[in-house]
């Protein structure tokens, strides 16, 4: 079976996020199946952005489309959007000939691939497969404030609502969307739940940078507990409310890991606080980031509080942070929460940085073994539910439906 994966924003561990339609395809590949990724050739959330035509990375093979490139979140990633898509209606053909897909699957986060992947699949005869990693046009509108009466939200909200009507079978990466599918057209007999997961067949650990490893052992020295974020600075991930959970506990040191366009923002808004206890780090590659959680008494991240997290939450970050076997701290209000499902720290309403520093006190106060086994507890339960040869078994399974 030919497996033709179009995502406008997949990666690899070479270059950067997105890691899991690489991880999947190397994973489906060695069951003796193929798949084959489309992606676009520039992406904000890659570190590595040379990147042209036909490639093969561990077996996989992927193909670049030229597109423009652009940052932030304005209109300079709709025009990279619709380049995206155009090369790929330009070379839908050679697309077929190089892949020759049985399943087509539209996975790019906005939902417009859709009409691209029908389009290729009706020239060879191949199934359609909706892949939703966030549910767009929801996500713009709570995250970004745009309107329901905004163009491009109404082709997003036609797109999705095209997708869900027509594709033969549906994967979703949060497990309480189905009602909102089926409100949009969705045949609820086509739903599939498989979340992100982990990569547990070369688990190299690469040790931290030397300005990293003096950092982190300059504030080891202070003999103060650490509190570790590792992820992106954009207005998604919440971090002012983390920062402001800092002014409360001056004597916890909280390390910000990673880079975004809201970096230098919350730089500037730490110093104008006159904080002394937040360290900002820069980003190191995926084999590293265990590196820096192993120095870290808390690892902990936030959410806003959007009726959009309703439907479930699924980073890699989580997972990330359960293989480091450390205690989590997260702010997310939802009625899905991995942290809890797996009894590996503390979850809280999101929104009160009062509430937030109270649960760190909290992880703080408990012995070292209760730590541990709050550590364990996430760790056992990402290897037994998140493992990415688990996941690829479950997907495989979706495109023989």
């Amino acid at each position: 079976m030919n497996i033709l994966l179009i995502n406008h924003y997949a990666g690899s561990p070479e270059h950067g996020m997105e890691f899991r339609p690489y991880y999947i395809a190397r994973e489906i590949n060695n069951t003796g199946n193929k798949c084959f990724i489309v992606a676009a050739d520039h992406s904000h959330l890659r570190k590595i952005t040379t990147l042209s035509g036909y490639d093969n990375i561990d077996g996989v093979d992927y193909l670049w489309l030229k597109t423009k490139k652009y940052e932030g979140n304005g209109s300079g990633r709709v025009l990279n959007i619709f380049s995206f898509l155009y090369q790929l209606y330009k070379k839908a053909n050679e697309i077929i000939k190089w892949s020759k897909p049985d399943i087509v699957i539209a996975s790019s986060t906005y939902p417009l691939d859709n009409y691209l992947a029908h389009y290729i699949a009706k020239k060879c005869n191949a199934k359609v497969i909706y892949e939703v990693h966030d549910l767009w046009p929801l996500s713009p509108m709570e995250i970004g404030g745009l309107s329901k009466w905004h163009p491009f939200i109404m082709l997003l909200q036609m797109a999705e609502n095209y997708g869900l009507k027509n594709c033969h079978q549906l994967i979703s990466m949060l497990p309480n969307t189905l009602p909102h599918m089926i409100e949009h057209g969705l045949d609820n007999s086509k739903f599939n739940y498989i979340p992100n997961g982990i990569d547990l067949s070369n688990c190299i650990i690469e040790e931290l940078s030397e300005m990293h490893t003096l950092t982190m052992e300059k504030l080891k020295a202070k003999n103060q507990s650490i509190v570790g974020y590792a992820g992106g600075h954009a207005e998604s991930n919440c971090l002012d409310l983390l920062i402001d959970a800092a002014t409360l506990l001056p004597n916890v040191q909280f390390v910000l890991l990673g880079d975004g366009i809201e970096k230098a923002r919350l730089i500037n808004s730490v110093s104008t606080k006159g904080l002394k206890n937040v360290t900002f780090l820069p980003p190191v590659s995926k084999n590293v980031v265990q590196s820096f959680l192993s120095y870290c008494d808390i690892l902990t991240l936030v959410w806003h509080d959007l009726p959009l997290y309703k439907f479930g939450v699924s980073p890699n970050k989580i997972f990330d942070y359960m293989l480091a076997k450390k205690p989590i701290v997260q702010a997310l209000t939802s009625e899905n929460d991995p942290v809890t499902l797996a009894n590996a720290g503390i979850t809280i309403e999101t929104g009160n940085p009062k509430l937030l520093s109270e649960a760190y006190e909290r992880i703080l106060q408990l012995s070292d073994f209760e730590r541990n086994r709050l550590g364990d507890n996430g760790y056992n339960y990402v290897i037994n539910n998140h493992s990415y040869s688990y996941l690829s078994n479950k997907f495989i399974e979706v495109c023989k439906k």
